[in-house]
Protein backbone atom coordinates (compact mmCIF):
# COMPACT_ATOMS: atom_id res chain seq x y z
CA UNK A 1 0.00 0.00 0.00
CA UNK A 2 1.30 3.45 -0.89
CA UNK A 3 2.21 5.36 2.35
CA UNK A 4 -0.10 8.25 1.44
CA UNK A 5 -3.05 5.85 0.96
CA UNK A 6 -2.48 4.64 4.52
CA UNK A 7 -2.33 8.22 5.86
CA UNK A 8 -5.43 9.15 3.85
CA UNK A 9 -7.35 6.20 5.29
CA UNK A 10 -6.42 7.20 8.83
CA UNK A 11 -7.37 10.86 8.12
CA UNK A 12 -10.76 9.68 6.83
CA UNK A 13 -11.26 7.56 9.95
CA UNK A 14 -10.30 10.46 12.24
CA UNK A 15 -12.63 12.87 10.41
CA UNK A 16 -15.54 10.43 10.69
CA UNK A 17 -15.17 10.16 14.45
CA UNK A 18 -15.13 13.90 15.12
CA UNK A 19 -18.03 16.15 16.17
CA UNK A 20 -17.38 19.85 16.73
CA UNK A 21 -20.29 21.86 18.04
CA UNK A 22 -21.23 25.00 19.92
CA UNK A 23 -23.67 25.38 22.81
CA UNK A 24 -25.73 28.57 22.58
CA UNK A 25 -28.37 30.03 24.87
CA UNK A 26 -29.65 33.09 26.69
CA UNK A 27 -27.84 33.75 30.02
CA UNK A 28 -29.10 31.52 32.82
CA UNK A 29 -30.73 28.93 30.55
CA UNK A 30 -28.22 26.40 31.91
CA UNK A 31 -25.75 26.31 29.04
CA UNK A 32 -22.59 26.06 31.15
CA UNK A 33 -24.22 23.38 33.35
CA UNK A 34 -25.10 21.33 30.28
CA UNK A 35 -21.51 21.63 29.01
CA UNK A 36 -20.27 20.43 32.42
CA UNK A 37 -22.55 17.40 32.39
CA UNK A 38 -21.52 16.44 28.84
CA UNK A 39 -17.91 16.50 30.05
CA UNK A 40 -18.92 14.34 33.00
CA UNK A 41 -20.20 11.65 30.62
CA UNK A 42 -16.95 11.81 28.71
CA UNK A 43 -15.15 11.13 32.00
CA UNK A 44 -13.25 14.37 31.43
CA UNK A 45 -14.17 15.75 34.85
CA UNK A 46 -14.95 13.75 37.94
CA UNK A 47 -17.25 16.26 39.52
CA UNK A 48 -19.16 18.95 37.70
CA UNK A 49 -18.71 22.52 38.92
CA UNK A 50 -22.43 22.93 39.34
CA UNK A 51 -22.55 20.32 42.11
CA UNK A 52 -22.12 22.80 44.92
CA UNK A 53 -22.42 21.81 48.54
CA UNK A 54 -20.91 23.72 51.46
CA UNK A 55 -17.64 21.84 51.42
CA UNK A 56 -17.09 21.87 47.70
CA UNK A 57 -17.43 25.11 45.83
CA UNK A 58 -15.81 24.64 42.48
CA UNK A 59 -16.20 27.13 39.66
CA UNK A 60 -17.58 25.76 36.44
CA UNK A 61 -14.82 24.15 34.38
CA UNK A 62 -15.40 26.24 31.30
CA UNK A 63 -15.39 29.66 33.01
CA UNK A 64 -11.68 30.44 32.72
CA UNK A 65 -11.48 34.05 33.78
CA UNK A 66 -11.76 35.57 37.22
CA UNK A 67 -14.33 38.17 36.17
CA UNK A 68 -16.56 35.33 34.91
CA UNK A 69 -16.34 33.61 38.27
CA UNK A 70 -17.30 36.81 40.07
CA UNK A 71 -20.27 37.59 37.88
CA UNK A 72 -21.38 34.04 37.14
CA UNK A 73 -21.40 34.62 33.39
CA UNK A 74 -19.24 33.21 30.65
CA UNK A 75 -17.52 36.06 28.81
CA UNK A 76 -14.98 34.05 26.84
CA UNK A 77 -15.59 31.15 24.53
CA UNK A 78 -13.91 28.07 25.91
CA UNK A 79 -12.90 24.98 24.05
CA UNK A 80 -13.43 21.62 25.71
CA UNK A 81 -12.76 18.21 24.21
CA UNK A 82 -13.44 14.67 25.34
CA UNK A 83 -13.78 11.10 24.04
CA UNK A 84 -17.15 9.35 24.26
CA UNK A 85 -17.63 5.77 23.01
CA UNK A 86 -14.89 6.17 20.41
CA UNK A 87 -16.09 9.59 19.20
CA UNK A 88 -13.89 12.65 19.68
CA UNK A 89 -16.14 15.53 20.76
CA UNK A 90 -15.07 19.19 20.66
CA UNK A 91 -17.39 21.60 22.46
CA UNK A 92 -17.18 25.35 21.99
CA UNK A 93 -18.94 26.91 24.96
CA UNK A 94 -20.04 30.45 24.07
CA UNK A 95 -20.91 33.52 26.13
CA UNK A 96 -24.67 33.83 26.57
CA UNK A 97 -24.53 37.46 27.67
CA UNK A 98 -25.65 39.77 24.88
CA UNK A 99 -22.69 42.10 25.35
CA UNK A 100 -20.46 39.31 24.07
CA UNK A 101 -22.55 38.35 21.07
CA UNK A 102 -19.71 39.18 18.68
CA UNK A 103 -17.48 36.53 20.25
CA UNK A 104 -20.32 34.03 19.87
CA UNK A 105 -20.95 34.96 16.21
CA UNK A 106 -17.29 34.36 15.43
CA UNK A 107 -17.33 31.03 17.27
CA UNK A 108 -20.24 29.92 15.08
CA UNK A 109 -17.86 30.11 12.10
CA UNK A 110 -15.84 27.29 13.71
CA UNK A 111 -18.61 24.81 14.57
CA UNK A 112 -20.23 22.10 12.44
CA UNK A 113 -23.45 21.98 14.45
CA UNK A 114 -25.13 23.60 17.45
CA UNK A 115 -27.12 22.69 20.56
CA UNK A 116 -29.54 25.44 21.62
CA UNK A 117 -30.53 25.40 25.30
CA UNK A 118 -33.96 26.79 26.23
CA UNK A 119 -35.28 27.40 29.75
CA UNK A 120 -38.61 25.60 30.28
CA UNK A 121 -40.08 28.53 32.23
CA UNK A 122 -38.78 31.44 30.13
CA UNK A 123 -39.08 29.89 26.68
CA UNK A 124 -37.40 31.58 23.72
CA UNK A 125 -35.52 34.74 24.73
CA UNK A 126 -34.19 37.59 22.61
CA UNK A 127 -30.53 36.57 22.60
CA UNK A 128 -31.44 33.05 21.48
CA UNK A 129 -33.39 34.47 18.51
CA UNK A 130 -30.35 36.41 17.26
CA UNK A 131 -27.97 33.47 17.56
CA UNK A 132 -30.33 30.99 15.94
CA UNK A 133 -30.81 33.44 13.06
CA UNK A 134 -27.05 33.28 12.40
CA UNK A 135 -27.20 29.46 12.47
CA UNK A 136 -30.12 29.50 10.03
CA UNK A 137 -28.27 31.85 7.67
CA UNK A 138 -25.36 29.40 7.63
CA UNK A 139 -27.60 26.26 7.54
CA UNK A 140 -25.91 24.95 10.68
CA UNK A 141 -27.67 21.78 11.97
CA UNK A 142 -29.41 22.51 15.29
CA UNK A 143 -30.57 20.28 18.17
CA UNK A 144 -32.79 21.95 20.80
CA UNK A 145 -32.47 21.00 24.50
CA UNK A 146 -35.33 22.20 26.73
CA UNK A 147 -33.82 22.48 30.19
CA UNK A 148 -34.90 22.70 33.89
CA UNK A 149 -37.86 20.31 33.62
CA UNK A 150 -37.80 19.70 37.37
CA UNK A 151 -38.98 23.30 37.83
CA UNK A 152 -42.46 24.63 37.18
CA UNK A 153 -42.50 25.56 33.53
CA UNK A 154 -44.62 25.92 30.47
CA UNK A 155 -46.57 23.24 28.65
CA UNK A 156 -44.38 21.21 26.27
CA UNK A 157 -46.63 21.86 23.26
CA UNK A 158 -46.69 25.63 23.95
CA UNK A 159 -42.91 25.64 24.03
CA UNK A 160 -42.61 23.67 20.80
CA UNK A 161 -45.02 26.12 19.12
CA UNK A 162 -43.01 29.08 20.37
CA UNK A 163 -39.74 27.56 19.14
CA UNK A 164 -41.29 27.05 15.71
CA UNK A 165 -42.77 30.54 15.44
CA UNK A 166 -40.08 32.68 17.13
CA UNK A 167 -37.02 30.82 15.90
CA UNK A 168 -38.58 29.79 12.58
CA UNK A 169 -37.51 26.22 13.07
CA UNK A 170 -39.27 23.00 12.03
CA UNK A 171 -39.05 20.79 15.10
CA UNK A 172 -39.57 17.13 15.92
CA UNK A 173 -39.44 15.96 19.57
CA UNK A 174 -37.15 12.94 20.05
CA UNK A 175 -37.97 12.78 23.76
CA UNK A 176 -41.04 13.92 25.71
CA UNK A 177 -41.62 14.81 29.36
CA UNK A 178 -43.85 12.80 31.68
CA UNK A 179 -45.32 15.59 33.82
CA UNK A 180 -43.55 18.87 34.63
CA UNK A 181 -42.20 20.65 37.73
CA UNK A 182 -43.50 18.98 40.92
CA UNK A 183 -45.25 16.26 38.90
CA UNK A 184 -42.18 15.54 36.79
CA UNK A 185 -41.84 11.76 36.60
CA UNK A 186 -39.32 11.36 33.83
CA UNK A 187 -38.92 11.31 30.08
CA UNK A 188 -40.08 9.02 27.31
CA UNK A 189 -37.24 8.69 24.83
CA UNK A 190 -38.78 8.44 21.36
CA UNK A 191 -35.32 7.93 19.81
CA UNK A 192 -34.44 4.86 21.90
CA UNK A 193 -38.03 3.78 22.79
CA UNK A 194 -37.49 3.72 26.55
CA UNK A 195 -38.57 5.50 29.73
CA UNK A 196 -36.10 7.35 31.90
CA UNK A 197 -37.34 7.74 35.49
CA UNK A 198 -36.53 10.90 37.43
CA UNK A 199 -35.45 10.53 41.06
CA UNK A 200 -34.33 14.13 41.61
CA UNK A 201 -30.98 12.98 42.99
CA UNK A 202 -28.28 14.97 41.22
CA UNK A 203 -25.51 12.84 42.72
CA UNK A 204 -26.47 9.97 40.46
CA UNK A 205 -24.53 9.93 37.22
CA UNK A 206 -27.14 8.07 35.26
CA UNK A 207 -30.82 7.65 36.06
CA UNK A 208 -32.71 4.39 35.75
CA UNK A 209 -33.68 3.63 32.16
CA UNK A 210 -36.32 1.04 31.34
CA UNK A 211 -36.91 -0.29 27.82
CA UNK A 212 -40.55 -0.01 26.77
CA UNK A 213 -41.32 -1.38 23.34
CA UNK A 214 -45.09 -1.18 23.71
CA UNK A 215 -46.57 2.02 25.14
CA UNK A 216 -49.87 0.23 25.79
CA UNK A 217 -48.25 -2.25 28.19
CA UNK A 218 -49.24 -2.24 31.87
CA UNK A 219 -45.56 -1.83 32.71
CA UNK A 220 -45.81 1.90 31.92
CA UNK A 221 -48.74 2.28 34.39
CA UNK A 222 -46.70 0.53 37.08
CA UNK A 223 -43.72 2.79 36.48
CA UNK A 224 -45.30 6.25 36.42
CA UNK A 225 -48.88 5.70 37.63
CA UNK A 226 -52.01 5.20 35.53
CA UNK A 227 -52.89 8.89 35.18
CA UNK A 228 -49.43 9.99 34.01
CA UNK A 229 -49.19 6.97 31.69
CA UNK A 230 -52.50 7.79 29.99
CA UNK A 231 -51.54 11.45 29.58
CA UNK A 232 -48.23 10.38 28.04
CA UNK A 233 -49.99 8.04 25.58
CA UNK A 234 -52.33 10.83 24.46
CA UNK A 235 -49.52 13.37 24.14
CA UNK A 236 -47.29 11.02 22.16
CA UNK A 237 -50.15 10.27 19.79
CA UNK A 238 -50.54 14.00 19.24
CA UNK A 239 -46.76 14.42 18.75
CA UNK A 240 -46.75 11.74 16.05
CA UNK A 241 -49.69 13.35 14.25
CA UNK A 242 -48.47 16.95 14.44
CA UNK A 243 -44.69 16.76 14.02
CA UNK A 244 -42.72 15.31 11.09
CA UNK A 245 -40.77 12.06 11.48
CA UNK A 246 -37.09 12.56 12.13
CA UNK A 247 -35.04 12.53 8.94
CA UNK A 248 -31.27 12.76 9.36
CA UNK A 249 -30.61 14.37 5.97
CA UNK A 250 -33.14 17.14 6.65
CA UNK A 251 -31.47 17.74 10.04
CA UNK A 252 -28.01 17.91 8.40
CA UNK A 253 -29.32 20.36 5.78
CA UNK A 254 -30.61 22.63 8.57
CA UNK A 255 -34.26 21.96 7.63
CA UNK A 256 -35.39 19.91 10.66
CA UNK A 257 -34.49 20.36 14.33
CA UNK A 258 -34.80 17.51 16.85
CA UNK A 259 -35.86 18.49 20.40
CA UNK A 260 -34.84 16.83 23.68
CA UNK A 261 -36.17 17.54 27.18
CA UNK A 262 -34.20 17.26 30.43
CA UNK A 263 -32.66 18.85 33.49
CA UNK A 264 -28.93 19.48 33.10
CA UNK A 265 -28.44 20.35 36.78
CA UNK A 266 -29.85 16.95 37.76
CA UNK A 267 -27.94 15.27 34.98
CA UNK A 268 -31.22 14.11 33.56
CA UNK A 269 -31.87 13.61 29.84
CA UNK A 270 -28.25 14.57 29.09
CA UNK A 271 -27.05 11.07 28.19
CA UNK A 272 -29.99 10.65 25.78
CA UNK A 273 -29.08 13.94 24.11
CA UNK A 274 -25.41 12.93 23.83
CA UNK A 275 -26.10 9.41 22.51
CA UNK A 276 -28.38 10.73 19.79
CA UNK A 277 -26.00 13.62 19.00
CA UNK A 278 -23.05 11.27 18.46
CA UNK A 279 -25.14 9.21 16.04
CA UNK A 280 -26.74 11.98 13.95
CA UNK A 281 -24.54 15.09 14.17
CA UNK A 282 -22.35 16.06 11.21
CA UNK A 283 -18.68 15.23 10.93
CA UNK A 284 -16.38 18.19 9.99
CA UNK A 285 -17.81 20.05 7.01
CA UNK A 286 -16.15 21.75 4.00
CA UNK A 287 -15.52 25.51 4.25
CA UNK A 288 -15.57 28.30 1.66
CA UNK A 289 -12.38 30.32 1.13
CA UNK A 290 -11.95 33.36 -1.13
CA UNK A 291 -10.72 31.09 -3.92
CA UNK A 292 -12.54 27.75 -3.53
CA UNK A 293 -14.45 25.30 -1.31
CA UNK A 294 -12.00 23.35 0.88
CA UNK A 295 -12.84 19.77 1.92
CA UNK A 296 -11.67 18.17 5.19
CA UNK A 297 -10.32 15.05 3.41
CA UNK A 298 -7.74 17.06 1.44
CA UNK A 299 -4.16 16.09 2.20
CA UNK A 300 -2.82 19.64 2.71
CA UNK A 301 -3.40 21.34 6.04
CA UNK A 302 -5.43 24.54 6.32
CA UNK A 303 -7.20 26.29 9.20
CA UNK A 304 -8.20 29.71 10.51
CA UNK A 305 -8.00 31.73 13.73
CA UNK A 306 -11.47 32.39 15.15
CA UNK A 307 -10.46 33.55 18.61
CA UNK A 308 -7.48 34.93 20.48
CA UNK A 309 -7.24 34.75 24.24
CA UNK A 310 -4.59 36.75 26.09
CA UNK A 311 -3.13 35.57 29.39
CA UNK A 312 -4.59 32.10 29.53
CA UNK A 313 -2.01 31.52 32.22
CA UNK A 314 -1.44 34.57 34.47
CA UNK A 315 2.05 33.27 35.37
CA UNK A 316 3.15 33.53 31.74
CA UNK A 317 2.15 36.49 29.60
CA UNK A 318 1.04 34.34 26.72
CA UNK A 319 -1.69 34.59 24.15
CA UNK A 320 -3.36 31.62 22.60
CA UNK A 321 -4.72 31.79 19.09
CA UNK A 322 -7.51 29.26 18.63
CA UNK A 323 -7.31 27.62 15.20
CA UNK A 324 -10.09 25.48 13.71
CA UNK A 325 -8.56 22.84 11.43
CA UNK A 326 -10.47 22.67 8.15
CA UNK A 327 -8.40 20.23 6.08
CA UNK A 328 -5.42 17.89 6.28
CA UNK A 329 -3.43 17.27 9.46
CA UNK A 330 -1.75 19.89 11.62
CA UNK A 331 1.61 18.64 12.84
CA UNK A 332 3.85 19.97 15.57
CA UNK A 333 7.06 21.66 14.33
CA UNK A 334 5.93 21.65 10.68
CA UNK A 335 6.27 24.97 8.83
CA UNK A 336 2.94 26.51 7.72
CA UNK A 337 2.21 29.64 5.73
CA UNK A 338 0.69 32.58 7.64
CA UNK A 339 -1.17 33.87 4.58
CA UNK A 340 -1.65 37.51 5.64
CA UNK A 341 2.02 37.97 6.65
CA UNK A 342 3.33 35.82 3.81
CA UNK A 343 5.72 34.10 6.29
CA UNK A 344 6.28 30.47 7.22
CA UNK A 345 5.80 29.70 10.91
CA UNK A 346 6.43 26.63 13.10
CA UNK A 347 4.77 25.71 16.39
CA UNK A 348 6.69 23.66 18.92
CA UNK A 349 3.92 23.32 21.50
CA UNK A 350 0.42 23.35 19.99
CA UNK A 351 -2.23 22.79 22.67
CA UNK A 352 -5.36 20.70 22.65
CA UNK A 353 -7.96 21.05 25.39
CA UNK A 354 -9.30 18.27 27.59
CA UNK A 355 -11.76 19.75 30.07
CA UNK A 356 -9.77 22.56 31.64
CA UNK A 357 -6.41 20.95 31.00
CA UNK A 358 -4.22 21.89 28.08
CA UNK A 359 -2.04 19.24 26.48
CA UNK A 360 0.64 19.48 23.83
CA UNK A 361 -0.38 17.49 20.75
CA UNK A 362 1.71 16.14 17.88
CA UNK A 363 -1.06 15.71 15.31
CA UNK A 364 -4.53 17.24 15.04
CA UNK A 365 -7.23 16.51 12.48
CA UNK A 366 -10.06 18.42 10.74
CA UNK A 367 -12.71 19.48 13.24
CA UNK A 368 -10.15 19.86 16.04
CA UNK A 369 -9.35 23.16 17.70
CA UNK A 370 -5.68 23.83 18.38
CA UNK A 371 -4.34 26.56 20.66
CA UNK A 372 -1.16 28.15 19.30
CA UNK A 373 1.11 30.26 21.48
CA UNK A 374 1.33 33.66 19.91
CA UNK A 375 3.50 36.68 20.53
CA UNK A 376 1.27 39.02 18.55
CA UNK A 377 1.47 37.69 14.99
CA UNK A 378 -2.13 36.57 14.74
CA UNK A 379 -5.34 38.48 14.22
CA UNK A 380 -8.83 37.04 14.22
CA UNK A 381 -9.66 35.67 10.77
CA UNK A 382 -6.05 34.79 9.84
CA UNK A 383 -5.60 31.70 7.67
CA UNK A 384 -2.79 29.13 7.96
CA UNK A 385 -2.06 26.73 5.07
CA UNK A 386 0.54 24.31 3.80
CA UNK A 387 1.50 26.97 1.23
CA UNK A 388 -1.68 27.76 -0.69
CA UNK A 389 -2.59 31.47 -0.80
CA UNK A 390 -6.22 31.66 0.28
CA UNK A 391 -8.23 33.31 3.01
CA UNK A 392 -11.21 31.77 4.81
CA UNK A 393 -14.33 33.87 4.64
CA UNK A 394 -17.06 34.82 7.04
CA UNK A 395 -15.32 36.08 10.19
CA UNK A 396 -16.63 39.61 10.53
CA UNK A 397 -16.03 42.51 12.89
CA UNK A 398 -19.33 44.19 13.68
CA UNK A 399 -19.95 47.90 13.91
CA UNK A 400 -19.75 48.79 17.63
CA UNK A 401 -22.69 50.39 19.41
CA UNK A 402 -20.98 51.88 22.48
CA UNK A 403 -18.04 54.28 22.35
CA UNK A 404 -15.76 55.85 24.93
CA UNK A 405 -12.50 57.78 24.85
CA UNK A 406 -9.89 55.80 26.73
CA UNK A 407 -7.46 57.76 28.96
CA UNK A 408 -4.37 56.58 30.77
CA UNK A 409 -5.05 56.83 34.53
CA UNK A 410 -1.42 56.12 35.47
CA UNK A 411 1.18 58.00 33.34
CA UNK A 412 3.96 55.75 34.70
CA UNK A 413 2.32 52.76 33.06
CA UNK A 414 1.69 54.02 29.53
CA UNK A 415 3.71 51.17 27.95
CA UNK A 416 1.66 48.57 29.83
CA UNK A 417 -1.58 50.29 28.81
CA UNK A 418 -0.56 50.34 25.17
CA UNK A 419 0.43 46.67 25.22
CA UNK A 420 -2.73 45.66 27.10
CA UNK A 421 -5.06 47.53 24.75
CA UNK A 422 -3.21 46.17 21.75
CA UNK A 423 -3.53 42.55 22.89
CA UNK A 424 -7.11 42.78 24.14
CA UNK A 425 -8.22 44.31 20.84
CA UNK A 426 -6.52 41.50 18.91
CA UNK A 427 -8.68 39.14 20.98
CA UNK A 428 -11.72 40.81 19.49
CA UNK A 429 -13.05 41.89 22.91
CA UNK A 430 -13.63 45.34 21.44
CA UNK A 431 -12.26 47.59 18.71
CA UNK A 432 -9.74 50.38 19.02
CA UNK A 433 -9.93 53.50 16.87
CA UNK A 434 -7.48 56.40 16.64
CA UNK A 435 -8.98 59.78 15.74
CA UNK A 436 -7.32 61.32 12.68
CA UNK A 437 -7.57 64.84 14.07
CA UNK A 438 -5.82 64.53 17.43
CA UNK A 439 -4.71 60.92 17.78
CA UNK A 440 -7.03 60.23 20.73
CA UNK A 441 -7.87 56.60 21.31
CA UNK A 442 -11.50 55.45 21.25
CA UNK A 443 -12.80 52.03 22.26
CA UNK A 444 -15.91 50.74 20.53
CA UNK A 445 -17.80 47.72 21.87
CA UNK A 446 -20.90 45.77 20.92
CA UNK A 447 -22.05 45.69 24.57
CA UNK A 448 -21.53 48.00 27.54
CA UNK A 449 -20.23 45.26 29.86
CA UNK A 450 -17.06 44.97 27.79
CA UNK A 451 -15.76 48.32 29.13
CA UNK A 452 -15.79 46.85 32.62
CA UNK A 453 -14.06 43.66 31.44
CA UNK A 454 -11.36 45.70 29.65
CA UNK A 455 -10.73 47.88 32.72
CA UNK A 456 -10.54 44.85 34.99
CA UNK A 457 -8.21 42.89 32.72
CA UNK A 458 -5.92 45.88 32.04
CA UNK A 459 -5.41 46.28 35.78
CA UNK A 460 -5.14 42.61 36.75
CA UNK A 461 -3.27 41.24 33.76
CA UNK A 462 -1.16 44.18 32.58
CA UNK A 463 -0.83 46.38 35.67
CA UNK A 464 -2.29 49.36 33.77
CA UNK A 465 -5.18 51.63 34.68
CA UNK A 466 -7.52 53.42 32.35
CA UNK A 467 -10.44 55.77 32.71
CA UNK A 468 -13.21 56.46 30.20
CA UNK A 469 -14.95 59.53 28.83
CA UNK A 470 -18.23 59.30 26.99
CA UNK A 471 -18.33 59.97 23.29
CA UNK A 472 -21.57 60.51 21.44
CA UNK A 473 -21.38 58.21 18.42
CA UNK A 474 -24.37 56.45 16.90
CA UNK A 475 -22.47 54.09 14.58
CA UNK A 476 -18.95 53.49 13.33
CA UNK A 477 -18.82 52.65 9.62
CA UNK A 478 -15.94 51.41 7.54
CA UNK A 479 -15.33 53.76 4.60
CA UNK A 480 -14.81 52.52 1.07
CA UNK A 481 -14.23 55.09 -1.70
CA UNK A 482 -15.01 54.11 -5.29
CA UNK A 483 -12.23 56.43 -6.38
CA UNK A 484 -9.86 57.41 -3.54
CA UNK A 485 -8.40 60.22 -5.72
CA UNK A 486 -11.76 61.84 -6.52
CA UNK A 487 -12.72 65.34 -5.42
CA UNK A 488 -15.82 63.92 -3.78
CA UNK A 489 -13.70 61.77 -1.46
CA UNK A 490 -11.34 64.68 -0.70
CA UNK A 491 -14.39 66.82 0.19
CA UNK A 492 -15.79 64.04 2.38
CA UNK A 493 -12.47 63.82 4.25
CA UNK A 494 -12.26 67.60 4.69
CA UNK A 495 -15.86 68.14 5.86
CA UNK A 496 -15.91 65.08 8.11
CA UNK A 497 -12.33 65.41 9.44
CA UNK A 498 -13.53 65.63 13.06
CA UNK A 499 -15.39 62.32 12.73
CA UNK A 500 -12.77 60.21 11.00
CA UNK A 501 -10.57 57.61 12.66
CA UNK A 502 -8.42 54.62 11.73
CA UNK A 503 -9.00 51.11 13.08
CA UNK A 504 -6.22 48.67 14.01
CA UNK A 505 -5.88 47.55 10.41
CA UNK A 506 -5.40 51.14 9.33
CA UNK A 507 -8.78 51.28 7.61
CA UNK A 508 -10.68 54.53 7.54
CA UNK A 509 -13.73 54.66 9.82
CA UNK A 510 -16.45 57.30 9.98
CA UNK A 511 -18.18 58.09 13.29
CA UNK A 512 -21.80 59.16 12.70
CA UNK A 513 -23.45 60.89 15.65
CA UNK A 514 -27.00 59.99 14.58
CA UNK A 515 -28.99 57.97 12.06
CA UNK A 516 -29.89 61.28 10.37
CA UNK A 517 -26.20 62.22 9.88
CA UNK A 518 -25.61 58.80 8.39
CA UNK A 519 -28.45 59.25 5.90
CA UNK A 520 -27.37 62.76 4.91
CA UNK A 521 -23.73 61.67 4.47
CA UNK A 522 -24.73 58.78 2.22
CA UNK A 523 -26.92 60.96 -0.01
CA UNK A 524 -24.31 63.75 -0.22
CA UNK A 525 -21.43 61.41 -1.08
CA UNK A 526 -22.93 58.60 -3.21
CA UNK A 527 -19.52 57.26 -4.23
CA UNK A 528 -18.31 56.85 -0.66
CA UNK A 529 -19.63 53.54 0.65
CA UNK A 530 -20.20 53.09 4.40
CA UNK A 531 -20.12 49.50 5.73
CA UNK A 532 -21.43 48.22 9.06
CA UNK A 533 -19.35 45.04 8.90
CA UNK A 534 -15.63 45.06 8.21
CA UNK A 535 -15.83 41.86 6.21
CA UNK A 536 -15.15 43.65 2.94
CA UNK A 537 -11.70 44.30 4.42
CA UNK A 538 -9.94 41.23 3.05
CA UNK A 539 -10.16 42.57 -0.48
CA UNK A 540 -9.20 46.03 0.73
CA UNK A 541 -6.20 44.99 2.72
CA UNK A 542 -4.84 43.12 -0.28
CA UNK A 543 -5.03 46.27 -2.38
CA UNK A 544 -3.13 48.22 0.25
CA UNK A 545 -0.17 45.92 0.44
Amino acid sequence: MHPYTRIYMSIEKEIKRRRTFGVIAHPDAGKTTLTEKLLLFGGAIQEAGAVKNNKVKKGATSDFMEIERQRGISVATSVLAFEYHGTKINILDTPGHKDFAEDTFRTLTAVDSVIVVIDVAKGVEEQTEKLVEVCRMRNIPIIVFINKLDREGRDAFDLLDEIESKLQLRVTPLSFPIGMGYDFKGIYNEWEKNVNLFSGDNRKNIEETIEIEDLESKELDNLVGEKAANTLREELELVREVYPDFNQQEYLDGELQPVFFGSALNNFGVRELLDCFVEIAPTPRPKESDTRLVHPEEKDFSGFVFKIHANMDPKHRDRLAFVKIVSGTFERNSPYLHVRNGKKVKFSSPNAFFAEKKQIVDVSYPGDIVGLHDTGNFKIGDTLTQGEKMQYKGIPSFSPEHFKYVNNADPMKSKQLEKGLDQLMDEGVAQLFTLELNGRKVIGTVGALQFEVIQYRLEHEYGAKCSYENLNVHKACWVEAKDPKSEEFADFKRVKAKFLAKDKRDQLVFFADSAFTLQMTQSKYPNVKLHFVSEFESSNSKKKK
